[in-house]
């Protein structure tokens, strides 16, 4: 199934909490396949991002592989997978 960004953010954060796989393109132009969901406080170390992510069109999430937390561009969505569906960013 196909969707825009817009809609692919909102399905992000439809989520709540569960996990979800994303694929997009990285700085450095590789695609980055990762598993990851929202709402993680365990790992905090205490103070703020010097930053809003929403300004840069950043999510920011936790890849449950790697044990960090991480933030996904939007702008460069590919694919997210939720609940065993499939959804392609167009």
């Amino acid at each position: 199934m196909k969707i825009d960004i817009k809609n692919a953010v909102k399905l992000i954060q439809s989520t709540s909490g569960k996990i979800f796989t994303v694929s997009f393109i990285k700085k450095d132009g590789t695609l980055r396949k990762m598993n990851c969901r929202l709402g993680v406080t365990k790992h905090l170390k205490g103070g703020e991002l010097a930053f809003d992510p929403k300004e840069y069109d950043l999510v920011p999430v936790f890849d449950v592989q790697k044990n960090a937390y991480r933030m996904i561009n939007t702008d460069t969505l590919v694919e997210i997978t939720v609940g065993g569906e499939t959804y392609k960013v167009a």
